[in-house]
């Protein structure tokens, strides 16, 4: 399979995977023809990019750390739980939660223990999702990362469950915040910025008031903005003050939001967002914790479609663990844009002159 940009398929061409909305619910099924009116729907929900089914990739497979079943299972449930806190808050007398933290417990026992059958497999994640679900999907993927980076750094297993429920919930602060802040295009003024640093603090808050989620899980949603120069929010801690779940929820939590495509902006390249990542060690993040990111997470996802520096175009087919930057692309175009007879693989950790200048989506 291909990830290509919709602004680049062929007629005829058809979806290898489907695609989710915010609830978890399949908005397109593999298998669908892309037709110009659905291309047309998908660019207007914020979709840039769709894998679609190539023969000459066939064997290009994402092998994800969580399967289908369980995104949809997981995406529902968040979806369901943060618009049962927010509800519960407006209306107490009418409505009473029941065993939140047990819900996500559950569903995060489920997640790690598909995680746990692939450990060692660096954590493949492409942001196809609406521009309306990003919350949702952007907490479940900055949970699979920071989780895998916990297991790397070697949490036992309460500590990682603690996380995991945490960064499943970190973001839930963000719908106390008017919608039309958080999805502002232009300058936010300085009273805006604040309205959104307390997402922070009311997360903690909605989350300390669940007798069934642990502090620690609460503090992700407090920390996740701290940096260890004291720049970061709401408390402004340095260093040590800072919890470990803070450092990692971090340094996943910015990845995967610069990279994600939102209704004001585009989003960053991966290798793009990884250089301003390795620019902040030691100022906005700590340097193991980068480093382990590293270890943890591939930036090119196999099938993602990307453009090399000697004007080639080509589909990520493989990746090396630690080397993120430097995967196996299999070559399908010239650099004139005429299609390849016979594609072949350039391995970039054995070519070190060839490189990665762009990429789809």
């Amino acid at each position: 399979m291909r990830y290509v940009s919709l602004q680049r398929l062929n007629q005829g061409a058809r979806l290898a995977r489907p695609l989710l909305d915010e609830k978890g619910v399949i908005l397109l099924g593999a298998g669908a023809e892309l037709t110009p009116f659905i291309i047309q729907r998908l660019t207007a929900l914020g979709i840039p990019a769709v894998y679609i089914e190539d023969g000459r990739t066939e064997d290009a497979v994402p092998d994800d750390v969580i399967s289908q079943e369980t995104r949809q299972q997981a995406l529902s449930t968040i979806h369901t739980t943060m618009r049962e806190m927010t509800v519960a808050e407006k209306f107490p007398r009418q409505f009473q939660q029941q065993e939140v933290g047990r819900r996500i417990r559950d569903l995060f026992d489920v997640i790690l223990g598909e995680m746990r059958s692939k450990k060692g497999m660096a954590i493949n994640l492409a942001n196809i999702y609406t521009t309306d679900g990003f919350l949702y999907h952007h907490s479940l993927n900055v949970s699979i990362m920071s989780v895998a980076m916990g297991l790397e750094y070697g949490l036992n297993e309460k500590q990682s469950l603690d996380l995991g429920v945490g960064t499943l919930l970190h973001d839930v602060g963000k719908l106390r915040v008017p919608q039309e802040i958080l999805n502002k295009p232009g300058r936010l003024t300085d009273e805006e910025f604040q309205a959104i640093q307390h997402h922070a603090l009311y997360g903690y808050e909605m989350l300390r008031a669940q007798d069934d989620i642990s502090a620690m899980s609460a503090h992700v949603a407090l920390q996740h903005h701290e940096r260890i120069d004291g720049t970061g929010y709401p408390r402004g801690l340095k260093g040590d003050e800072i919890h470990i779940f803070g450092k990692i929820s971090a340094v996943a939590d910015v990845y995967e939001a610069l990279t994600a495509n939102r209704i004001y902006r585009k989003g960053h390249l991966p290798h793009h967002a990884l250089e301003f990542l390795l620019g902040a060690c030691g100022s906005h993040f700590e340097t193991e914790m980068v480093q382990i990111f590293l270890k943890t997470i591939s930036i090119y996802p196999v099938g993602m479609t990307v453009q090399l520096n000697t004007g080639e175009t080509g589909v990520v087919v493989a990746h090396h663990i630690g080397h993120p930057q430097r995967p196996t692309v299999r070559v399908l175009q010239t650099p004139d844009g005429e299609e390849l007879k016979q594609p072949y693989d350039v391995n970039l950790m054995e070519n070190l002159t060839v490189m990665i200048v762009s990429c789809e989506g």
